[in-house]
Parts: C-alpha cells; structure tokens; sequence
C-alpha cells in the first residue's frame, strides 16, 4: 500500500481522484491548498503527490520545490486546466513525473498514478535523489512574437509535448496544416533547451534554389563549380553546437536526402568540392506540411531518413479544432496591432471586438490557419478606424475546396479505384489492408477526439470501440503519446 496525497481546491476533482486510487489498494490524503499538503506532506512523507496548479494562496508550481524537500524522491505529477507552454516547461523542468491537462480521462489518470507508483517503489531503495533535473530558460519571448498561446486541450497538450522533448537532444518532426505555427512551436523548443544559447538555424527548403541546394547545406570550396570563386561555410556547419530547423521537409530532393541522412549519422559535413569532413553536431527540428509517412510510401521521401528525423512528432492542430482559442488569439493580435510600426498601427488604439464579430471569427474555418486570422484582424482594425469591430469590417472568408460529405457509394466506389490502382503499380502488393487502415484510421480517430474535446471515453463509444483498443490505436498512429 502506498500514501497519496492529492492537492486540489476542486472537490469534484478530489471526489474522483481518491476513489481511483483508493480502489487500486492505496491510502489516500486530500487537502484543498498548497499549504495544508505541506502540513500533511511533513507529518507522513508521501509516495506520490497529484498537484494542482493554480491553488489558493500559493499556487503549486512555487511549491513544488518544498514538496519536493519533504517528499524527497516521491513522483510530482502536476495538473492543470489553465497550462500555458510556460507551466509546462517550469512544471517538468522542476522535476514533475508527469502533466495532467484538465479535464483527463480517468483511465489516463489510473495508467499515470500506475507508472508513477510503480517508478517511486523502485526508487524507494536507491540514492538517486529527486525524479527529474532540468534548467527552466524562461517563458516566451512576447517582443519577438514567438509566444505560443492556447486554453484548448488541442494546445495544452502541444505545450506539454514541447516541454517533454525540449530538454532532450532528440530529433523532432513537426506537422499540421500551413500557417499553424510550425515556426513558432520549433523556437519554443530550441529556446527551452539546453542550447538556447547556441544559434537556430532556419532552412526554408522550399526557397533554396534546387541547383543550389547542397552548396547551401553543406557548403562548398573554391573552384566547386562555375561561380564558386571563394570557400563557403554552408548552413549545416554554421549550425554546430545549435539547432537546425528544416522547414518544409518534403522538399528535400532526393540527392541530397542521402547526404544530409550521412550527416545526421556521422555529425560530419563535407562541403561540395571538398574531399574532407568537417566536424558539426547539432539538433534537428523538422517540419512539413505533407505527410511524409505517404511520401515514404510513394518512394519520394527516404524512410531511414525520415525515421532519423522523426524520433518524436508533435501534431499541431488547425484553428478550426481548437475554436475556444481563437477569442484569446484574435485580442492578442489586436493588442499587437496597436504597434505603431504595425501596418494596422495608426488605425488601431480604441478598437475593440463586438461579440457579433467574435461569433463571426469563431464560426469561420480558417483554412490559412492563424495565419490568416492575422490578416483578417489587421484588415479589420484598418477599417474600423478605432472604433469597434463589425463582422462587416473583417475580410470575406477565404475559400478553400469544397469537401462534399461523402455517402457509402462514394467511399466504396474510393477505395476500389485506390486497390486496383495498387494492383496496377506493383504487381507484388502486399498488406492492402493494413495500409488502407493506416490511410483511413488516424483522421477518423483525430475527428472523433476532436468532437469530444479530447474525452477518450467518450470518443470509443461513439467509434464503438472499447477505450483499451482505442488507446493502442491512438498509440499506434502517434508513437509516444500516452
């Protein structure tokens, strides 16, 4: 048996989290403030502490560090319906086991206490001192506009991902929709780890010129080719010792795919011309707009490299699924609109949203992501005057292809013209069917947690699928994910 302590002023919250554990065989203590757990926590230490954040009185990230002095090497798992990707990083960079977004599943919550429980006894006997290390680089840089904001469960659980892999030097592959902020969530990582002070390499791969493409990466030496006239350090080399980020992966032509995976794996850079390797380490941060596990099955994108640059993924998700963001997006972006050097600037101070315009923006499906939520509410400040927003004020909706629903004649008729057309390019396929699966599954289980605001319970019973084979599917299509 083994004391928990759950701290937390929400009594729905205590309610339930002491009867999952008390079920599972443990002792359970509850207190509603940071300090009444820290009484309880110095009369009889606890094997794990399930701590909110925001607390009465003081709030349970600046207490963590005296629970930590009085639970000694006992798991912290953190919880939160009010993260940022600022909690997050301080959370697990203060030693947290674990980051719980409200409102969690209790499955989730049993399968969390579980782990943590089981790591605590195996640490019981050893000298290894608390659970987790970490140096906190600070939050969010709001000047330079890199500050990632979001109350979704969509985006908290992108701030707990960036806050996980942050600290590691793993290589990280970043996908969603164009204009989701692929850019910023690659910042947010590189300026949480520990080579924040080293440089960030961006490489759009889409703008370098494809005749060009290997002497920007890998540089080249004079007399390389015609125009080479002096020695170039390419982008690859600059990076060493930082991050290089590659936006648009797909883009990476095939030529070069077979050097740069060379590169990933010897650390060594050999610049065009050049018969002598260079040495340069660095992390990777990928990001592409395509699916690159389809690029890999059309033959047009190396699996070895994309399973080098695809050890951890974060999916971000478009504005569309994340609805409840788009208010606080949308004030943010009218706050820094009133920037004098804005092209909005001079138009801006007094504006405001009615909330006829904010049901406007919230109704809208915003194919150009927040990307062009910014420009509509740029384009609407101007014609407000300073004045208050309007639906009339902001632009006309941009258009996007049209997506029929389609019946079961059409899906059927679908699939049949993709099997044939399998049969027809290789006269030797092979697993059809769990490739199909792998087509057809991940977006109908993305809708469905979607629609249930992340409830895993829920979305199995509404796929009529029990929540266990709805877990392993989800950790089959997301590998890492809880």
């Amino acid at each position: 048996m083994s004391r928990v302590l759950i701290v937390d002023d929400e009594e729905s919250i205590c309610w339930a989290l002491r009867r999952l554990v008390t079920e599972e065989g443990h002792q359970v203590e509850v207190a509603s403030s940071a300090e009444e757990g820290l009484t309880l926590a110095a009369a009889q230490p606890p094997d794990l502490v399930l701590l909110d954040v925001r607390l009465p009185g003081l709030d349970g990230l600046s207490a963590m560090a005296q629970f930590r002095a009085l639970a000694g090497s006992a798991p912290i798992v953190v919880m939160t319906a009010f993260g940022s990707l600022d909690t997050a990083v301080r959370a697990l960079a203060n030693g947290a086991f674990e980051y719980l977004i409200k409102p969690f599943d209790l499955d989730q919550a049993a399968a969390v206490v579980s782990r943590a429980l089981s790591l605590s006894v195996d640490r019981a006997s050893s000298d290894d001192g608390p659970l987790g290390s970490g140096q906190f680089n600070g939050g969010a840089n709001d000047e330079t506009g890199d500050e990632m904001i979001g109350s979704s469960p969509a985006m908290q659980e992108v701030f707990k991902r960036i806050a996980l892999v942050a600290r590691s030097d793993a290589s990280v592959l970043i996908t969603g929709e164009s204009g989701t902020g692929k850019e910023l969530v690659a910042r947010a990582i590189h300026r949480h780890s520990h080579k924040a002070l080293a440089s960030l390499v961006p490489v759009n791969l889409a703008a370098l010129s494809p005749t060009l493409v290997e002497s920007e990466l890998f540089g080249h030496v004079r007399g390389a080719y015609t125009g080479a006239a002096t020695d170039r350090r390419g982008l690859l080399e600059l990076a060493d010792g930082g991050t290089v980020f590659f936006d648009e992966a797909a883009d990476i032509p095939m030529s070069v795919q077979v050097k740069l995976l060379r590169v990933l794996e010897q650390q060594e850079v050999t610049p065009v011309g050049d018969t002598r390797p260079r040495a340069s380490s660095f992390r990777v941060l990928t990001a592409s707009n395509r699916d690159l596990r389809t690029a890999v099955r059309r033959s047009a994108f190396r699996e070895d490299l994309y399973f080098r640059l695809a050890v951890f993924e974060i999916a971000l998700p478009p504005l569309r699924g994340r609805v409840e963001d788009i208010p606080l997006l949308a004030e943010r972006i009218l706050r820094r609109a009133r920037d004098p050097q804005c092209a909005a600037g001079p138009h801006s101070r007094g504006a405001h949203f009615t909330a006829a315009a904010v049901h406007e923006l919230c109704a809208r499906p915003w194919p150009g992501n927040v990307r062009e939520l910014r420009n509509a509410v740029e384009h609407a400040v101007i014609l407000a005057r300073g004045g208050p927003i309007e639906p009339l004020h902001l632009p006309a909706p941009a258009t996007s292809e049209p997506v029929e629903p389609s019946d079961a004649e059409t899906i059927s008729a679908t699939v049949r013209r993709w099997t044939e057309c399998q049969f027809e390019t290789s006269a030797d396929a092979e697993d059809l069917y769990v490739r199909l699966l792998g087509l057809v599954e991940p977006p109908l289980l993305e809708v469905a947690l979607r629609q249930h605001h992340g409830q895993r319970v829920s979305a199995a019973r509404s796929l009529g699928l029990h929540r266990t084979t709805l877990r392993k599917k989800l950790a089959q299509y997301s590998p890492g994910a809880e």
